[in-house]
């Protein structure tokens, strides 16, 4: 359980940060980035999500939120050895949290026509703010990725944010009136 009862504490004032264990790095560094972009993306689903009126469809993206947190703690927790198994004291991303977004895209596709053009983002304010979170979590990944080139990183966590931009795009097609008020790229239409 956490219990915060300062929200400063001072020991940043270096350009330091905590991680899980114990240690400290620069602000500045790749590890950090990928928390900070991971957070970014949480909070722009949270903003999409104040736009959004179908309670499933909340309940599916505060559902993501808490993974998101997940997936910070695991980005703060250095692996020793390449372990990546969740422990009573280690909070790990698992395989079954990807497997969950596939489910959800996949019910959601279902209510789709295919695509027979590249969409861009807007529409409805809903879909328009699904998009904003679906950019920003495509950065988050690419945050991720340069992570993975310094320092080993959970390929759980690493599916998890890959599918969730997925996820996002078909969500905003369903708010789009599952489809039908995309808005479509014309190629070169305004040459």
């Amino acid at each position: 359980m956490v219990k915060l009862n300062r929200i400063y504490t001072r020991t940043g004032d270096d350009g330091t940060t905590g991680l899980v264990d114990g240690s400290r790095i620069p602000k500045h560094s790749v590890r950090i980035e990928a928390i900070g972009m991971v957070d970014e993306a949480n909070s722009a689903i949270g903003l999409a999500i104040s736009a959004i009126a179908d309670k499933g469809h909340r309940a599916l993206l505060t559902r993501v939120q808490n993974d998101l947190f997940d997936l910070g703690a695991d980005l703060a927790t250095p692996a020793v050895d390449r372990d990546f198994a969740p422990s009573e004291m280690v909070l790990r991303m698992v395989p079954a949290q990807a497997e969950w977004i596939e489910a959800q895209i996949d019910a959601l596709n279902e209510r789709l026509e295919p695509l027979t053009s590249f969409v861009l983002p807007g529409g409805s304010e809903a879909a328009a703010r699904v998009h904003v979170a679906r950019a920003t979590t495509r950065a988050a990944e690419r945050a991720m990725t340069a992570l993975a080139g310094e320092s080993p990183v959970n390929p759980a966590a690493s599916a998890y944010i890959n599918r969730l931009s997925d996820l996002l795009f078909v969500l905003a097609r369903v708010l789009n009136e599952d489809g039908a008020s995309d808005v479509n790229w014309v190629p070169g239409a305004n040459r």
